[in-house]
């Protein structure tokens, strides 16, 4: 008949062990495992221990031989595990990432979970997995410019600066446009909304032409200066640069952050995305 090995207790794991065994907010398994390991320590076998305890001789069997090896700490966490095997070989996620990276599906702009789950032969789940777990989104675009302003940056460094450290007695404005607003009315009157029914409105309209907004905020109190024209040219922007002039009192100096584009007209010599400034104030009269 096998026996099995003696197991042997310092005094701080004995302590230790009947007071896992015995509290009453210790987890059960653990205290299960102090109580094998206790008995152990009597001289006692597996299959009496299983008895005593109502459990199984290969889980005796099993807590023992990790308390020889481990000691204390073999009990009270359990062994790490290996853990699934991957469904989808290396091969394959490898696939599907030289595809999405350096290829684009034939007759299309970009791939789709769908055409790219033909491609390679798996799933559509699959491919949004690995899409998801490189942080990969092939139907997403994001568009860039770099400025080519030999002063860009002069300029950033005078804007950053305003926020930075803020003049005294100076107002801030982040200047804007939104041009091309078109003023349409539709053809017949609005139907307003109404019990089981949404608001209605005819599917044709009537173009009134086309305005250009321009706008100021106030970087401090968040106020904004508008007016609107018919017109987008250089002329506009200067009856609104005056327009601010006249907002503003007296006694502070006005400080414009604006784009080239706005600032030039929207001229073809622009630079859109490149910032101008003027440290001194605006010519009042």
């Amino acid at each position: 008949m096998r026996v099995a090995p003696a197991i042997v207790l310092s005094e701080e794991e004995r302590e230790r062990l009947r007071s896992w065994s015995r509290g009453r907010s210790t987890p059960h398994r653990l205290v299960l495992r102090s109580r094998i390991v206790l008995r152990a320590a009597e001289g006692l076998q597996n299959k009496e221990i299983a008895a005593a305890l109502g459990t199984e001789p290969d889980t005796v069997s099993l807590w023992r031989r990790r308390f020889r090896i481990h000691r204390l700490a073999g009990i009270e966490r359990d062994a790490p595990r290996p853990g699934r095997k991957p469904e989808v070989p290396q091969a394959v996620v490898d696939r599907i990432l030289r595809k999405t990276l350096e290829e684009r599906p034939r007759g299309s702009t970009h791939w789709s979970t769908r055409t790219m789950a033909e491609e390679v032969g798996v799933s559509r789940e699959t491919v949004r997995r690995v899409w998801k777990l490189y942080r990969l989104q092939p139907h997403r675009t994001r568009t860039f410019k770099v400025s080519k302003d030999p002063e860009f940056t002069e300029k950033v460094r005078d804007v950053v600066g305003l926020y930075m450290d803020p003049p005294e007695k100076a107002v801030v404005l982040c200047v804007d446009e939104k041009t091309q607003i078109q003023a349409l009315d539709r053809t017949q009157a609005i139907l307003p909304l109404r019990p089981g029914l949404p608001e209605s409105r005819t599917h044709d309209y009537r173009r009134n032409g086309m305005v250009d907004l321009f706008a100021a905020l106030n970087t401090m109190d968040a106020t904004v200066i508008t007016e609107f024209h018919r017109r987008h040219r250089h002329t506009e922007f200067l009856v609104f640069l005056r327009t601010i002039d006249d907002a503003v009192p007296e006694e502070f100096d006005v400080h414009v952050v604006s784009t080239n584009t706005i600032a030039y007209g929207g001229g073809s010599a622009a630079t859109p995305g490149s910032a101008s400034i003027s440290r001194r104030p605006v010519r009042r009269g």
